[in-house]
């Protein structure tokens, strides 16, 4: 099988829009829903679709609102939290499907966390990778982060229309391949020289030397699904669901703080050096049902970094959980 095979391409009138998703396995028991992140695809999850399936498991990948062969509207609002929980929600009513174990990565576990406050009807479980459940921040997100990171970090930057989508967008090959790295790329970036910026995506692009080999976890043609797409697309659908990180937090006002009753996992990255595997502990306090688990030595890329132990976790977790 190819190292870039996916599915067949499905699409879905849900919530207004128009979701493309990839789905495999047999349509029995519990689906598994997968979710992307920044500035990802559906394929990053392609190892899983595979391995799920395989096993017996109904999975399916969305391209999620902005994303691929997903529509992207045109206006910042319509990439709230509640628009992407609700995609997922009319996903499943096109599927017939009660209920779905939400499994996310990156900004997909932000989304994913938040289906049991949002759509607790609708959700069977969480799976969360390298994306933590956090409590509602005391203050604006944004206004925290440009505090404590600097005007320069990503996505204080990425709060200003226009103008981190045309950076990224200049060359779409090398924005990919500035990205899309091991783990010792992120790390450089949280290391800001003396008085600028932590994660100054922007300033390390531009400076990078462009050596990517030693650091690629990817194969050319896997790279390139991910350039071509990007190029077509360009970035401000993603982008956008940074700018309603202030509306979706005016918005939580009075969501629960904790999950109880509901089967929780949680699969940390050793390397990650955004997404730290000690964001993570908090959740034992929050989280009334949850299991947790590192994968040693892994970046923020987990899923693709790390293919086979990823699927090998959430297997034996939802064999257990959700026996077939």
């Amino acid at each position: 099988m190819s190292e870039t095979a996916m599915p067949p391409l499905r699409k879905a009138a849900v919530n207004g829009i128009e979701i493309a998703y990839y789905e495999a396995g047999p349509r029995e028991g519990v689906p598994i829903v997968l979710c992307h992140g920044f500035p990802e695809l559906a394929f990053s999850w392609r190892h899983q679709l595979r391995d799920l399936a395989a096993a017996g498991r109904w999975v399916i990948a969305p391209d999620q609102r902005g994303y691929g062969q997903t529509s992207r509207p045109e206006a910042v609002t319509a990439y709230d939290i509640e628009h992407l929980t609700g995609d997922l929600v009319g996903l499943l009513d096109h599927l017939g499907a009660e209920k779905a174990v939400f499994a996310g990565h990156d900004w997909g576990g932000i989304v994913v966390w938040q289906m049991p406050l949002l759509h607790r009807d609708r959700t069977a479980g969480v799976i969360g990778l390298n994306t933590p459940f956090l409590p509602r921040s005391p203050a604006d997100p944004i206004a925290i982060m440009r505090a404590r990171f600097g005007p320069d970090m990503y996505i204080v930057w990425f709060q200003t229309p226009g103008d981190a989508d045309q950076v990224l967008a200049e060359d779409v090959d090398r924005t990919m391949r500035f990205f899309m790295r091991r783990p010792r790329a992120i790390q450089a970036a949280a290391e800001p020289p003396a008085g600028g910026s932590t994660f100054a995506f922007k300033d390390l692009l531009r400076q990078w030397d462009g050596d990517y080999e030693k650091d690629a976890f990817l194969t050319p043609e896997e790279l390139e699904v991910f350039v071509e797409t990007f190029r077509r697309t360009g970035f401000t659908g993603g982008i956008n669901w940074y700018r309603n990180f202030t509306r979706n937090w005016e918005r939580s006002e009075g969501l629960p703080s904790r999950i109880d009753g509901l089967p929780c996992l949680m699969i940390t990255a050793e390397n990650d050096a955004v997404l730290a595997p000690a964001m993570a502990e908090p959740m034992r306090d929050l989280i009334g049902d949850l299991e947790m688990h590192m994968i040693a030595g892994s970046g923020h890329w987990t899923q693709q970094e790390r293919p086979d132990e990823v699927s090998h976790l959430m297997l034996d977790w939802l064999d257990r959980r959700f026996p077939k």
